[in-house]
């Protein structure tokens, strides 16, 4: 289980330890991080270390995530985040890109992203208050909070506000809903030149064929398709990319709980 990984005996310096029965801590060796193509600072390899002990406090008081230990954490959840970030990550790694999180839950991938790319400035949004005070507190604690924005509403309602429609350069949703709902939830949200960034599982060509039929109504396309494995049998990951090919008509997104219920392209 830890071949990407280096079993430690105890915390880094100034982290507290796991509780008793979490499993013994572990950081990243070099595999993970040639798996994912991409390596982090030393600042940054410790505040993702950070990361990862925050979320084991957090968890112990409210149930964020499973994803907490391990590779579950360090593949699951950090390297899932970022391998669709690859080109941003090499190529312009100091971009003060605007990015923003839809339904961020336990935090990913907006706060390992808000790591990864030390410049740019993530707004995470999720309607579920407790989950967000707990981001909220960990982002701070990781001295993130100037370029952490969090916002406590549904989506639809994010879509419509002035501060935050046609206003990010990346806007991203991880498990979230189908890609058509996604899809209606990120376009809104796009700058010019902006785009929407969907993390996926399994892809088909009927999913493939849904999405396309909601981008229509979007006024956007998929610009790029993107699978891989990822390491130690953790499954087959989808990203795909969507950039607007006009303005998002001003009817998008509808009102709260429309989108999920009927589906741009499914509504007959």
């Amino acid at each position: 289980m830890w071949g990407i990984l280096e079993i430690l005996p105890m915390p880094p310096k100034g982290m507290s330890a796991a509780p008793e029965s979490a499993t013994p801590f572990a950081q990243p060796g070099e595999p993970l991080w040639q798996a994912l193509g991409w390596h982090p600072s030393p600042d940054q390899l410790q505040q993702l270390i950070g990361l990862q002990q925050l979320l084991r406090e957090w968890n112990s008081r409210l149930n964020l995530t499973r994803l907490v230990e391990g590779e579950d954490f360090w593949i699951a959840q950090v390297l899932d985040s970022l391998w669709p970030l690859l080109p941003w990550l090499r190529e312009a790694p100091d971009a003060a890109l605007r990015c923003i999180d839809v339904g961020t839950g336990g935090g990913f991938p907006g706060l390992a992203v808000a790591i990864a790319l030390p410049n740019a400035h993530l707004t995470l949004v999720d309607s579920v208050g407790r989950k967000l005070q707990a981001v909220q507190a960990m982002a701070e604690a990781l001295g993130l909070g100037e370029r952490v924005e969090l916002r406590g509403e549904r989506i639809e309602v994010t879509g419509r506000q002035q501060r935050c429609r046609g206003q990010f350069d990346l806007a991203m949703a991880r498990a979230v809903a189908a890609a058509p709902v996604v899809a209606e939830y990120l376009v809104p949200l796009l700058a010019p030149q902006g785009q929407a960034l969907l993390y996926r599982g399994q892809w088909s060509g009927s999913d493939q064929a849904d999405l396309e039929r909601a981008l229509l109504r979007l006024k956007a396309r998929i610009s790029r398709l993107e699978q891989r494995e990822l390491p130690a049998g953790r499954g087959l990951r989808t990203a795909l990319l969507l950039d607007a090919s006009d303005r998002c008509p001003s009817t998008y997104p509808r009102a709260v709980g429309i989108p999920s219920k009927f589906p741009l392209g499914q509504e007959g």
